[in-house]
């Protein structure tokens, strides 16, 4: 059994097998949203504080931090925003970026162990992230991809990840520090997307014996109702071995679904979590309630 444990000043949260998913905020992210991107590099953060305690309020248990804005500068941003989040919310935070001056920006202001997103399969990513990880005691996402790009064979991805796995062990990271991301292809485009995943979701769980994460919203790109395509991929996702995912916990269909998930799996004991959450509240009148909410005795004679 593998757990990675991420933590903030005051709270740990444990990824692992045979325990509840853990689902990592995605909204923290101006990709695709021009407010949000304008107001951010304008140095108006309010809008990265209301989203940061709205997911937490709807179930997140961790929070994705991006500050990708072009000719911005990002390394100050994500710092900026790291400590903000910090100041309004308890959970811990995957520091996500692709220019690794800015991820150690956002580690040398992080109080606690992160989550940092990502490092690939690229000999120059490896040579520059994987010693920024080791130095900081953090745990790290490895993206199943490297200078080939993207491979449509689960089995090349897996590589890729073995490969990572491999080198991050050498800079003294261990396997459970490492969360893969075996890359969620979107299955309007690609048909077998969906069986490829769960495939090597299921290799990386018994053979690297690493947990698993992923952008859950990109299988459902381009298609409509995209919640329903999340929800359904996130509960097989979860019944083939994947421990997390970046998804956004305001769609009360996917949180709905990964709760559920966590039922069939085991991994919410007396399915006591799910019954916290729907169990409609008594009516008024005591401890005995409404009438209507007793079970009816069946008459005699």
């Amino acid at each position: 059994m593998t757990d990675t444990v991420v933590a903030s000043a005051s709270r740990e949260v444990v990824i692992g097998f045979d325990r509840p998913f853990v689902v990592i905020g995605e909204r923290i992210n101006p990709t695709g949203r021009k407010v949000l991107a304008r107001e951010m590099k304008a140095g108006d953060y309010h809008r990265v504080v209301a989203d940061a305690v709205s997911q937490v309020e709807a179930g997140a248990h961790m929070l994705d931090v991006n500050a990708g804005i072009p000719l911005a500068d990002e390394p100050a941003i994500l710092a900026e925003a790291v400590r903000l989040v910090q100041s309004v919310s308890d959970v811990p935070l995957s520091i996500d970026s692709s220019i690794v001056a800015a991820l150690e920006s956002g580690l040398a202001v992080y109080d606690g162990k992160p989550l940092v997103n990502s490092v690939t399969g690229e000999e120059d990513r490896l040579e520059s992230v994987l010693p920024l990880v080791a130095r900081h005691g953090a745990a790290v996402v490895a993206i199943s991809n490297d200078e080939t790009g993207i491979s449509e064979d689960p089995n090349v991805r897996f590589e890729v990840a073995r490969k990572i796995v491999e080198r991050a062990q050498d800079h003294g990271i261990p396997t459970s520090d490492v969360v893969v991301d075996p890359l969620v292809m979107p299955i309007g485009a690609i048909n077998s997307a969906g069986r490829q995943v769960m495939h090597l979701i299921s290799r990386l769980r018994e053979e690297l014996k690493v947990n698993t994460t992923c952008g859950a919203s990109n299988v459902s790109f381009g298609l409509p109702n995209r919640n329903g395509i999340n929800s359904a991929f996130l509960t097989m996702a979860i019944g083939a071995g994947m421990t997390s995912a970046i998804t956004n916990p305001l769609h009360g269909e996917v949180m709905q679904a990964v709760l559920g998930a966590d039922v069939m799996m085991g991994n919410d004991p007396d399915c006591m979590r799910w019954i916290a959450k729907y169990r409609e509240p008594r009516a008024s009148g005591g401890a005995r309630g409404n009438r209507r909410d007793r079970p009816r005795r069946r008459r005699r004679g």
